[in-house]
């Protein structure tokens, strides 16, 4: 099957994969939106996680085929099931997403009660990965994508559909502390999980690449555009111990730069936004407050149902003040906003002196860092990525965050601390502001 797809053009989908297509859990994301709430902000921002899907499957096959169209495989039918996991593994990657944002998580159910079977011998075969899990924490939508694609209708179609790949297969592609149960992802000694695990999520995955482009495309802005044909056909691979990790070949070393730079400019400019935050905002208070009935189930059958349009329908329905604001797009409004890399109490004191006036504040604060090499565990930064030089022998390989000054540059956390109040109590705020020289 043909998909047109205005980022991409024509994408080439197998039988197979259209079966999965046309189930009910991936039929679901349609109606599931990327950007959740921005579309108050940016009104074309309306595209579905269905889409985004789309493309990331096709990109995934794209990288796997410019990364390894010279490698000697020493057996086809295992490059072949390779690609196809790494196409599954991209195409299923949000399958578990909770509607509009990430703050529908809040009411996720215990991560006992959603019995994802395979993580029970949660521990992966990746050398620098021994993790357990906690099972009385909360769920989380990676948890929801992991029983949809080894525990659910998806799962059996899978089996049916791709006879020589397991389930599981596609699941340790997604989620890295996963057991292998086999050499599936080995030709000859070498082992191919990390660098597809890599393509799947990491500093320079598939996933991004197209949701950067794609965001940027439906908001109207420069800020998420990358050299997207460069860095894919620059993309290579660095064998270390016997694994192969994801490298990046020197030259363009600088489009990867720009690639950083656009998510952080995104994050700052666009998922940031002033409207998207204070929805989210109000979101989180009905979700938390004890008049909430939302709650999403751990029945993944049941969970299927839960989508954007069944949370809005379900607000418009609530006598809650915040679940109306947002149904009927009252929100609160920008008083003060403050961008910095350092910690302000600022934001703090006008908070302060507003309530004691006897207004109601809401004080958001959003956060961005450059890169997941500042903020994540010792075993995920094991997941290097390499750049190699092909124009010197002598050069060898080294860690990508050792190749650019970049890191360095934006090591501060960049912050924006935003307070809000009513539209009716927005006037007496700024005088309150302008009498206290706030």
């Amino acid at each position: 099957m043909e998909v047109r797809d205005p980022i991409h053009g024509s994408i080439e989908f197998s039988k197979p994969e259209v079966r999965l297509l046309d189930s009910v859990p991936y039929q679901r994301l349609r109606s599931i939106k990327q950007l959740g709430f921005s579309e108050f902000s940016f009104p074309g921002a309306t595209h579905n996680r269905f889409l985004h899907s789309l493309g990331v499957c096709h990109l995934a096959g794209l990288a796997f085929d410019l990364i390894f169209k010279n490698y000697p495989f020493k057996n086809s039918d295992s490059k072949k099931r390779m690609r196809q996991a790494t196409r599954l593994a991209a195409l299923l990657h949000d399958i578990g997403h909770g509607p509009l944002s990430h703050t529908t998580e809040e009411v996720m159910p215990i991560l006992k009660e959603l019995k994802v079977g395979v993580y029970k011998n949660k521990r992966s075969d990746l050398p620098f990965l021994n993790t357990t899990v906690n099972e009385s924490r909360q769920a989380n939508h990676e948890d929801y994508t992991i029983k949809f694609v080894t525990d659910s209708e998806l799962s059996e179609l899978l089996k049916k559909q791709f006879p020589d790949i397991a389930p599981l297969h596609v699941a340790c592609l997604i989620d890295k502390s996963l057991a292998c149960p086999d050499d599936f992802f080995k030709d000859g000694d070498i082992s191919f999980r990390t660098i597809l695990s890599q393509l799947v999520s990491s500093e320079m995955d598939v996933d991004r690449m197209d949701y950067l482009e794609r965001d940027a495309y439906f908001c109207g802005t420069n800020y998420g555009k990358v050299e997207l044909e460069w860095l894919l056909s620059n993309l290579t691979y660095h064998e270390k111990e016997g694994h192969l990790h994801l490298a990046l070949n020197r030259r363009a070393l600088y489009t990867f730069d720009d690639f950083l730079l656009a998510r952080h400019h995104m994050h700052l400019m666009v998922y940031f936004h002033h409207k998207s935050i204070i929805y989210e905002e109000m979101l989180h208070r009905y979700l938390s407050s004890p008049k909430c009935q939302f709650h999403l189930p751990a029945d993944i059958d049941e969970y299927v149902r839960c989508t954007d349009y069944a949370l809005y329908q379900h607000l418009q329905k609530v006598d809650d003040e915040w679940a109306q604001r947002i149904s009927k797009r009252k929100p609160y409004k920008n008083l003060f906003e403050l961008h910095s890399s350092k910690d302000t109490e600022r934001p703090k004191n006008i908070k302060i002196e507003l309530e004691s006036a006897g207004l109601r504040v809401i004080h958001s604060n959003s956060q961005a860092r450059l890169s997941k090499y500042h903020t994540t565990s010792e075993s995920e930064r094991a997941f290097q990525i390499f750049v190699v030089d092909g124009y010197d022998r002598k050069s060898k390989p080294y860690p990508i965050e050792e190749s650019t000054e970049i890191f360095q540059k934006y090591e501060e956390i960049r912050q924006i601390d935003r307070l809000y109040v009513a539209p009716e109590d927005f006037e007496a705020a700024e005088k309150i502001m302008i009498q206290k020289g706030l």
